[in-house]
């Protein structure tokens, strides 16, 4: 199976707000039923476990609905690990819903840390701060050099080229104190067959139905995103698949 670059319904421009919306809700069944969240935790367990690590920032690049940064803070919470999550998001009607959904105050373009005054990050305060939705581009994300420990692209990469993919490891690379954790698709057949089976019995969104099988011909072999890292050169790197058709890579800050 060949990868296609045909644009998932999700990446035009104008689409009808409901149909994304239903979407969206759609993706988040997606990610929990079929391992993506299982998938990140696994990531951040290996990176915190092994560092013995008490508290941490991360940022989600595309973070669509919130969901992931949600389950990760829910997780954490679990284990008295503490985070500061800012959720970046460049679609506006996407970025509206994962703030509804995370609830912290929305943050437009360009203005992130408003939500979240000095005085207000008081310990009583921590759980209203956990999350922060930033309408931004992954391309050019709004933070300095070395703001967060880890940043993360959850069911991201498969959307860009592989030029485009290289290029934004490199953009990510100098924001993270400590790795970039990648959980994504791996193309395969099976995995294409099944998930278009499981869409049509299931929903009938339209977007859903076209971009849920479309993603999986996006992706990548797991030999062909071992390829990608080296390429991108931002650091050493390990990559582990994932049941059902995933893969997680960590990619380890320099020095």
């Amino acid at each position: 199976m060949k990868r296609s670059y045909e644009k998932e319904m999700m990446d035009l421009p104008g689409q009808p707000r409901e149909l994304l919306e239903k979407d969206l809700r759609n993706l988040r069944i997606i990610n929990r039923r079929l391992g993506n969240y299982r998938n990140v935790v696994r990531g951040l367990n290996r990176l915190v476990g092994a560092q013995k690590i008490g508290r941490f920032s991360l940022l989600d690049v595309g973070t669509g609905s919130g969901d992931v940064p949600a389950r990760i803070t829910d997780w954490a919470q679990q284990r008295g690990i503490k985070t500061s999550i800012v959720a970046l998001e460049p679609e506006p009607v996407t970025a509206q819903v994962a703030a509804t959904l995370t609830n912290p105050p929305f943050i437009p373009l360009l203005q992130w840390g408003k939500a979240c005054p000095e005085q207000s990050r008081r310990e009583g305060d921590f759980r209203r701060c956990r999350i922060s939705v930033v309408r931004g581009d992954g391309m050019a994300p709004p933070f300095r050099a070395a703001s967060f420990d880890f940043v993360l692209a959850s069911q991201l990469l498969h959307h860009f080229s592989e030029d485009q993919i290289i290029r934004l490891l490199r953009i990510w690379s100098p924001l993270a104190r400590r790795a970039i954790i990648v959980s994504d698709l791996v193309r395969h057949p099976l995995a294409y067959y099944g998930i278009r089976l499981l869409t049509k019995l299931c929903t009938r969104n339209a977007m859903t139905r076209t971009d849920a099988p479309l993603s999986v011909t996006r992706a990548f072999t797991l030999a062909e995103w071992r390829a990608l890292l080296r390429e991108a050169d931002v650091g050493p790197f390990q990559v582990f698949s994932a049941f059902p058709f995933r893969v997680m890579a960590l990619i380890f800050a320099k020095g």
